[in-house]
Parts: C-alpha cells; structure tokens; sequence
C-alpha cells in the first residue's frame, strides 16, 4: 500500500471502521440489479423489475437524508440499528412475496419500506472526517480510500448478484446484500471509539443541510451525474444484447468502474494546491466530455476502451465533492449533508435508467448514448452556473487600525478555503 494510504491507517480501529464499512456499502450495487434480475428470473416481467427498482432507489433517496439527519443528532449506534433492522424486514417480506407470487402491490410496499437502508458510505467519510478534521493532506487521502471501496462494491457486486441469481436460485442475491447489510451495519456500530460525537437538537441551526446553496449546486449536478450512470448501465446492457453477447455487459461495466478506482488510487496520492471547487467543476465538465466517444463505439472492445476512459474522472469528481460538503455544511449536519449528495445520484439513477430505457426501444441501444450525453451536459452546465457559490468567500476588510488574525473563526468557506491547497 503507497505510504499516504499507509499513514492514515496508523491510528486505532480506522482499518476495521473502513472494512465494516466495505461490507456495508454492498448492497448498493448488489440490491437493485439483484431485485431485476430475481423478478425477471421468476415472471419474466422487466417492466415490474424496473419499476420496483426504481420505487427501491427513489424510497432510499427519501429516506436516507433523514436517517442521516437522526445520526448527527443521536449517533450512529443508536439510529443505524434499527434503521438496518427495518431494511432486512422489508426485503425479506420482498423476496417471499416474489416467491409465493402475492399480489404486486405488496412488492412495491415492501420495496419502498427497504428504502431505509443507511447510506453507510456517508456514516465512514463522517468517521474519517472526525478522525483528521485540520488535516487536509489526510482527509483529502481518506475520501479517495473511500472512493476507491466504492469501485471495488460496484465492481464485483453486479457480477456477484447477477451469478448469484442465476446460477443458485433467483432470491439468492438480494439476500445476500441483505446479510452484507446487517454484518457491516452492526460491525460498524460496534466500534464506539471512532463514533463521531452526536451533536443534540439544541446545537443544530433550523433547518435542513439544503439550506447551503453550495450544497444545492453539488446536489443539483449529482442528479446529473447519477443519470450518466444509470443511463450506461441500461444502454450498455441493451448494446450487449444487441451485439449477440449480453452477458459481457457486466464485465464491460466492470471495466467503467475499473477505471474509476485506478484514477481514485492515483488521485489520493497527489497534493493539489488551489481551491477545490475548480478541481470540482473541471472533473464535471471532462466527465460530460468522456460520454461522447460512447457514440462512436461499434464493438464491446471498443466500448469498453471508451467506457474505462470515461471512469478515470468519475473518482476524482467524487473525492472532491465530499471536499466541498465538508465546507459548505455545518458540522453538526455533515453526515446529512454527505447523504444528501447520494440521494441526488440516486434520483438521477432512476431517471436515467428510465430515459435510456425508453431511448432504447424508440432508436435502439446505440442511440441510447444519447441520454448520458444530455445528463453530462446537464451536469457540466449546472456546475459552471454554480461555481461562485462553491468558491470560498472573499475575506473581510479589517476596520483601519485592526490588525487581522491569521486563523478565522466560524466562516466555514473561509477556514476551509485553506484545507485543500
């Protein structure tokens, strides 16, 4: 392991919080695609199959922020137990009334209550970020880890829910990422010492985290970058099919994520001086610009070239925003704030998959490039008409005769406008 990834291990339990959250953070990759290929496996209905996913997504986009909401008040021990105990309950009820073939109403019921599912990703950056708060070099080091466990989940999560279902039996791979949920959840929660402190109702401003403008902007341009995503995935699955090779899409994907973790691996190595809100609107914009060679894409081989080099701006991007939710919201709401950004990419999932899917059997699979192309510039657009309201603030004029002192107290933008160089 490269010694910056070695150093921010050094202190006690970072190694386990980190491998619970890893556990944890599969059924985000493993759960939807499972819920497809499981219903599409026993009815042979793909409409139901996307529309349950969708209700999945959209229920753990409402959800989430408030679940994440209770943690910064109560703790993570005391909100995510339950919380988890209610997801595991709703998917079980899922997978048996997808076995006993029940009514479709109950499927949709038990698919939005599973929507309660934490946002463990969220729960690990707010333990890094506890960990090495005035740290930037580390905190910087620790979010690109994260990113880089993110990957590797959505690497090896569809392969192994698609296997799952497909060669075992059809329920097998959302309850494997059910039992992934429970395990890292209460393993996680376990370790007390690198919890951070809740903060009580008393010590929260009004409101929700989204009263940061910045914070809408990254919301905003997630909901874009989320549709890149679910798009891909949809039309690269279509463009396998259509190819006389459907189950490489998996494995063509794997590659888009590939690249992704590489370019997070290398991207934690690196310390870049300047503000991070120009990284971030330069990786949104090169993200919009990777979707264009897709059009040209004949071959799966080709594909996959395009799809690895369009993955090497996704991690960076990513690492960076959390950079900026950081310093755009108040700490007692920071893990609102981190879930609020994976909601965003959530609802872009689902509109994107929706969009693509309908592009698809109007124009076939390689028109269906078109809709992550229009997200990315959706998104490119968004972040450069927001981009002053994620620069820091101008610091304020000195009354004549004052000198100021170095260190500012309490302007979030202008203590942590310093953090990333």
């Amino acid at each position: 392991m490269p010694s910056p990834y070695r150093a921010i291990f050094g202190p006690p339990g970072t190694k386990s919080f980190s491998a619970a959250g890893l556990l944890g953070r599969m059924p985000l990759s493993m759960l939807g695609i499972g819920v497809v290929t499981m219903i599409s496996q026993l009815t042979g209905r793909y409409g139901l199959a996307g529309a349950l996913s969708a209700t999945l997504a959209l229920s753990a986009a409402l959800l989430g922020p408030q679940i994440s909401r209770l943690v910064d008040r109560h703790g993570q021990r005391r909100v995510l137990r339950p919380a988890t105990l209610v997801s595991v309950t709703a998917v079980a009820g899922l997978l048996l009334s997808a076995q006993q073939r029940w009514a479709d109403w109950t499927l949709f019921v038990f698919a939005a209550c599973a929507g309660c599912v934490p946002s463990v990703g969220s729960m690990v950056r707010a333990r890094w970020a506890a960990l090495y708060r005035g740290s930037p070099r580390e905190l910087h080091t620790a979010y690109s880890w994260e990113s880089i466990v993110d990957e590797c989940c959505f690497i090896f999560g569809p392969i192994l829910s698609i296997g799952l279902c497909t060669t075992w039996f059809p329920e097998s791979g959302p309850l494997l990422a059910a039992v992934f949920l429970v395990a890292g959840v209460f393993w996680l929660t376990a370790q007390r010492a690198t919890e951070p402190a809740p903060h009580p109702r008393v010590a929260h401003t009004a409101g929700s985290a989204l009263r940061s403008p910045g914070l809408r902007v990254l919301v905003v341009t997630f909901v874009a970058t989320g549709a890149i995503f679910g798009s891909v995935d949809v039309v690269t699955v279509a463009f396998a099919e259509a190819d006389g090779h459907k189950g490489a899409a998996s494995l063509v994907l794997a590659v888009y994520a590939l690249g992704s973790c590489l370019a997070g691996a290398v991207f934690g190595l690196l310390h870049l001086k300047g503000h991070a809100s120009r990284r971030w609107v330069v990786g949104v914009c090169v993200m919009a610009l990777s979707m264009v060679p897709l059009q040209l894409a004949g071959t799966l081989p080709l594909l996959g070239v395009a799809l690895f080099v369009a993955g090497l701006s996704v991690a960076p991007t990513m690492v960076t925003t959390m950079a900026l939710v950081e310093e755009h919201v108040p700490r007692e709401k920071l893990t609102e704030g981190m879930t609020w950004t994976s909601t965003g990419l959530a609802v872009g999932v689902a509109l994107g998959s929706s969009a693509a899917g309908s592009v698809v059997d109007a124009m076939g699979a390689q028109r269906g490039y078109l809709v992550p192309c229009a997200a990315g510039l959706l998104g490119a657009v968004v972040a450069l008409l927001g981009y002053r309201r994620l620069r820091p603030a101008a610091p304020k004029a000195a009354p004549s005769g004052v000198v100021q002192q170095g260190g500012p107290a309490g302007n979030a933008e202008e203590s942590d406008g310093e953090r990333v160089s």
